[in-house]
């Protein structure tokens, strides 16, 4: 498909919220941390049902992070004053269903 030149897609929002974006790397850290759990606990010999249970809580952490990133972004962009909201609304239900 041949994008046409009438109609040029903007560029992707990059969140610029401090807090959102102290939050996100916070929880992902975390993360980062509870996977290395779960890889010590594979070493260890642990339950099936152990490491199911903690890779739950990182996926759990990373959705979180995703929403935070995903909400931040629609707030941001709606007060932008060149912002076709119609494109906005499309470009974040995509992303809401990449989390699906």
């Amino acid at each position: 498909m041949v994008a046409s030149s009438d109609h040029v897609a903007p560029a992707a929002h990059t969140v610029s919220d401090a807090e959102t974006l102290r939050a996100v790397r916070h929880r992902l850290r975390r993360a980062q941390g509870q996977i290395g759990g779960v890889l010590g606990m594979l070493e260890d010999g642990r339950s099936c049902r152990e490491v199911v249970t903690q890779l739950a809580a990182v996926n759990k952490a990373v959705d979180k992070a995703a929403f935070m990133l995903i909400a931040t972004a629609l707030r941001e962009c709606l007060q932008e004053d060149e912002v076709d909201a119609e494109v906005v609304a499309e470009q974040l239900q995509k992303l809401f269903l990449t989390m699906a």
